[in-house]
C-alpha cells in the first residue's frame, strides 16, 4: 500500500484515505466489525503494527536522509579499440582513460525552482514542503541526516 511513498507529497485528504483503508484491513484481519466498537489503536496493538501515517513519515524522512548524504558520481572510463598482433589474434588495449562526473540528479530535482508564472489559486503542496513539516514536527535538521546511524535511530524513535 505504501510502495514508493517516500516521494509522495501527501495531502491531509490522502492521509485520511490511507488511514480508512488501513483501519478496514485491520478490522478484516482481526475479524472485528464496526458494531463491535473496538478502537483502532487496540487493533493495531493486537496486530503489532504502527499507524500508517507514522510509517509514511518515516519513509519520507529515510529517503530525505539518503538524498542529503548522496554525492555526485565519478566514473573512470577507458575507451577500447580492437587491434591484431602478427599472429592474427585480436588484442584489446585501452587507448584513453577518461574520468566522467555525473551530477546528482535526485538532489538537483529536490532543489529545483520552477521559473515562470504559476497558475491561479493555491500552489500544489510539494514533497519538500511535506518533509520540512515532518522535520519541524520532530525537531530535526539537515546536519542530523549526515550521520546515517543517528538519523536511523531518530526516525525510528520519533
Amino acid at each position: 500500500m505504501l510502495h514508493g511513498s517516500e516521494t509522495w507529497p501527501v495531502k491531509k485528504e490522502n492521509e485520511v484515505a490511507l488511514q480508512r483503508a488501513e483501519t478496514r484491513m485491520d478490522r478484516w484481519m482481526c475479524n472485528v466489525k464496526v458494531k463491535d466498537r473496538v478502537p483502532c489503536k487496540k487493533l493495531r496493538k493486537r496486530l503489532g503494527i504502527d499507524d500508517i501515517i507514522l510509517i509514511l513519515q518515516q519513509n519520507r524522512l529515510r529517503w530525505y536522509g539518503h538524498v542529503l548524504r548522496k554525492a555526485a558520481i565519478t566514473i573512470n572510463c577507458s575507451i577500447i579499440f580492437k587491434s591484431y598482433n602478427k599472429l592474427g589474434n585480436s588484442i584489446r588495449e585501452p587507448i584513453q582513460m577518461e574520468q566522467h562526473s555525473f551530477p546528482d540528479w535526485v538532489k538537483k530535482c529536490m532543489e529545483y525552482k520552477v521559473e515562470g508564472s504559476r497558475p491561479r489559486g493555491r500552489p500544489k503542496r510539494t514533497w519538500r514542503q511535506v518533509v520540512k513539516k515532518d522535520c519541524q514536527a520532530r525537531n530535526f535538521n539537515r546536519e542530523d541526516a549526515m550521520d546515517r546511524g543517528r538519523w536511523k535511530k531518530l526516525i525510528k524513535t520519533g
